[in-house]
């Protein structure tokens, strides 16, 4: 048993908790002053929204995108999580330039060629606006007299940029990109930049995916007891939350 964090991440938020890239700009010495200022603005990161300790993303999402993102202490489940292997279902609400066509859904699903090769058949169908969405900041940039639509898309590989570089092919470029779920774990219920903790079975390699168990309620600043770094991998008896 192990402690899982769910966080629904916001628009640019790096899904790392140091912003190393604000450090390498301040020595760039090439710039005139007011560009080179600009540059290093920190950028948001999961310390401003994540404070419980030796907890570390099981995966990544782009910094321009939106929704879910796992956290955990225990190396077999960031394994189970994240390894290409394991070919977890990641499903992603995904807005798109213009009314998406029949034709276009199809060519998801079967497959799209990319530069890096040919994507694996995938799930996907066009959706209504999802309810109860959140407003992004900023908005995205709507052109006059052009539809935009949604569509849930499902898959199961993790290459870069890769939805956005799918509906691109299709010809529907990607305006948001929201990831709803990863696995069995979604966001429903929590609100943007809100995150939760749950408790969950390890399986061995050779078994069953991660089992959920037990769950905390959503907080903004949830403090956990397990706070401790498994390096190892191996799974340690976690203390209970304070509910």
């Amino acid at each position: 048993m192990t402690n899982l964090i769910l966080l629904n991440k916001p628009f640019n938020v790096l899904s790392q908790f140091t912003d190393n890239k604000s450090t390498d700009r301040n020595s760039t010495n090439n710039k005139s002053t007011e560009k080179r200022d600009a540059d290093t603005e920190s950028r948001s990161t999961l310390a401003d929204f994540i404070s419980e300790k030796g907890f570390y993303p099981a995966g990544r999402l782009d910094y321009d995108s939106e929704g879910l993102l796992l956290l955990t202490s225990d190396g077999k489940l960031q394994h189970q999580i994240a390894h290409p292997k394991k070919k977890m279902p990641k499903t992603y609400w995904v807005q798109v330039e213009g009314d998406i066509t029949a034709d276009a859904l199809s060519k998801l699903s079967k497959g799209v060629e990319l530069k890096d090769g040919l994507t694996k058949p995938a799930k996907a169908k066009k959706i209504n606006e999802p309810s109860n969405l959140w407003s992004r900041n900023p908005p995205i940039r709507e052109r006059a007299n052009i539809p935009t639509s949604w569509i849930a898309l499902t898959i199961t590989e993790g290459r870069n940029r890769q939805v956005r570089r799918m509906t691109a092919a299709v010809g529907f470029p990607t305006l948001r990109l929201i990831r709803y779920s990863i696995g069995p774990w979604t966001i429903d219920g929590l609100k943007n930049g809100d995150h939760k903790s749950l408790l969950v079975n390890v399986p061995d390699e050779n078994t069953s995916k991660p089992r959920q168990v037990r769950k905390t309620p959503s907080k903004r600043s949830h403090t956990a007891k397990n706070t401790r770094n498994n390096s190892s991998g191996k799974p340690k008896r976690p203390r209970k939350f304070n509910t």
